[in-house]
């Protein structure tokens, strides 16, 4: 078996995680591929369980996003948060390794193995007690004024949580229409508008007043940012449908996020959103059910 680990390099507890894993992996004889943060991080420092090893000598190669193509990976393990976990699946993207998501972080929709139960989770993951579920992303494209898509603009365009109109100044509001399979929906005066995927459903989109979905769900929310009109409210559309937006605003530019990676577009750019040709395989392993989450993370019945 060999399994790949990302991690925040710079955070002491991801780094404790890792070490831990390490030593379980040695000692099961599964082969581990590190991210390059996290290699170059673990070679800057000593650990007293490997006094006289250093990490090449315990068979772990350096693991970059480009290597992954030519290493046959059969897991990965995102240790951090939900943000860890979204950039662990941009790295992955369409090479359809199933990631299990270990929490370091707070709340950890994505990331719900907590610590104290790592031993035990990884012995299980080993002996093949798991399921996977596929979730679905979003993704992005940017057209110019001519409507002719501008590849390479938007680095990583395919969202697991959402990808976020949003404006650019402190005081401007934007205008978004939004189509609809061709169709006008709306045109939102608001400060942003919200494309979710069913996991996203418990990410920026709850905080915005958004509803949930169970991931398994085949829908795609629409939730404004503060729109200017209270009788506008937030959408669950089919995810085979295919979502034009054209924004206006004072400033001739505004943001867009996918997944949390931001960036500035002129208003002479419209955007075109659809569900992506690929989906994200995530671990579950145990109780770890979505409604279980939503009882423990969010206190319901408390």
């Amino acid at each position: 078996m060999k399994i790949a680990i990302f991690g925040n390099a710079m955070k002491s507890e991801t780094l404790r995680e890792v070490q831990h894993i390490l030593e379980f992996m040695e000692q099961k004889g599964v082969h581990v591929l590190l991210s390059q943060e996290l290699r170059q991080e673990l070679n800057l420092r000593e650990y007293p369980s490997f006094p006289d090893k250093s990490i090449s000598e315990l068979g772990i190669s350096e693991l970059g996003i480009s290597g992954l193509a030519d290493e046959p990976i059969d897991f990965a393990l995102s240790i951090g948060g939900d943000g860890t976990f979204l950039t662990s699946a941009a790295a992955i993207g369409d090479k359809n390794i199933p990631i299990l998501g270990v929490n370091c972080g707070r709340l950890g929709f994505l990331a719900e193995v907590q610590t104290d139960a790592l031993d035990e989770i990884l012995q299980k993951l080993i002996a093949g007690e798991y399921t996977i579920e596929q979730r679905s992303l979003l993704n992005l494209t940017v057209l110019d004024k001519d409507g002719i898509a501008r590849e390479g603009l938007i680095l990583s365009p395919n969202a697991l949580n959402e990808i976020a109109i949003l404006k650019q100044g402190l005081t401007n509001m934007l205008t978004i229409e939004t189509k609809v399979n061709g169709e006008l929906l709306h045109t939102y005066h608001s400060d942003g508008l919200v494309i979710a995927t069913p996991t996203g459903s418990t990410a920026y989109n709850l905080s915005i007043g958004g509803p949930l979905l169970v991931p398994q769900s085949r829908g795609i929310i629409l939730t404004p940012i503060a729109p200017h009109s209270l009788t506008v409210r937030p959408i669950v559309m089919l995810d085979e449908w295919k979502f034009d937006f054209r924004i206006s605003s004072r400033y001739d530019a505004y943001m867009v996020s996918v997944d949390g990676r931001s960036q500035s577009l002129s208003t002479d750019m419209s955007l075109h959103v659809e569900r992506a040709p690929y989906t994200i395989k995530v671990v579950q392993i145990g109780d770890n059910s979505f409604l279980k989450s939503l009882r423990t993370k969010l206190n319901w019945g408390k």
